[in-house]
């Protein structure tokens, strides 16, 4: 069976899984690791097909999330960014017992825009699939650049999120497609109504990808969750605002343990 790269740093008494977004992997927490090793034990994951979780081709989110909770441990708050925010929520509707609060980072339960839903227009995700085969380089580059877009440290962020992808060796284009086919077709906004555990959502207000339109319409959805958008980021708060973004977690860690 193959094996997905797990690494474990820090002394806090409260463990945090770190899951990052598409085409990346856990070198993007990177910036906010030093301030939260002391407050958390942290355990940074890549998702398997992605940095050195290799040899995986293309998964569903089940299939992806199953991986992930085999290494876990037995009890520990789930952060997941974008695509991660996923996998962090469906392990939270799986194994609630293992699952003492979820964070959700620019993330949407259902990515896909609908009638009477704001999100990414299908066409434009099938366009990525597609573009993949294509100039498999340039459309990694491009779908980074517009998670910070609109920021004033934009092309700082976009520099950061690139050379993480640039350290490792890049997923496949199977493993690529197969993530950006999870945010086409996911969609867990029932489910995720009733979740036992607490549920805070970070936003940023300039994001392109998560419109910011969800923040209130979630609110309504789901009232036992909180939400809490960062006013000047965009699709990735934690590399732009990660003192503030760490404040949020901390701050979550008070109330649960």
């Amino acid at each position: 069976m193959n094996d997905i790269w797990w690494q474990t740093i820090g002394e806090g008494n409260c463990h945090l899984v770190l899951l990052h977004g598409w085409g990346l992997n856990a070198g993007v927490w990177d910036c906010i690791t030093p301030e939260l090793s002391s407050q958390f034990t942290l355990h940074l994951v890549d998702l398997p097909g992605f940095g050195r979780s290799t040899d995986f081709g293309a998964l569903s989110l089940e299939e992806m999330t199953r991986l992930v909770l085999t290494k876990a441990p037995e009890k520990a708050i789930w952060l997941g960014w974008s695509l991660g925010g996923l996998v962090a929520s469906l392990a939270a509707l799986t194994a609630p017992e293992r699952v003492q609060a979820l964070v959700t980072v620019a993330s949407s339960p259902c990515f896909s825009a609908q009638a009477d839903w704001p999100g990414i227009k299908p066409d434009v995700l099938t366009g990525f699939q597609q573009q993949l085969s294509e100039d498999f380089q340039r459309t990694v580059e491009r779908f980074l650049a517009l998670q910070t877009l609109g920021t004033e440290s934009a092309r700082q962020d976009a520099r950061r999120l690139k050379s993480t992808v640039l350290a490792l060796p890049m997923p496949t284009t199977d493993v690529l497609n197969g993530g950006l086919e999870i945010l086409k077709t996911a969609d867990l906004r029932e489910p995720l109504a009733s979740l036992p555990m607490p549920f805070l959502r970070l936003y940023g207000h300039l994001d392109g990808l998560v419109p910011r339109k969800v923040v209130p319409l979630l609110d309504a959805r789901w009232p036992n969750s909180q939400s809490y958008v960062f006013s000047k980021a965009a699709h990735a708060p934690f590399i732009s605002h990660p003192t503030e973004f760490c404040q949020q977690l901390v701050a979550l860690k008070q109330v649960i343990v």
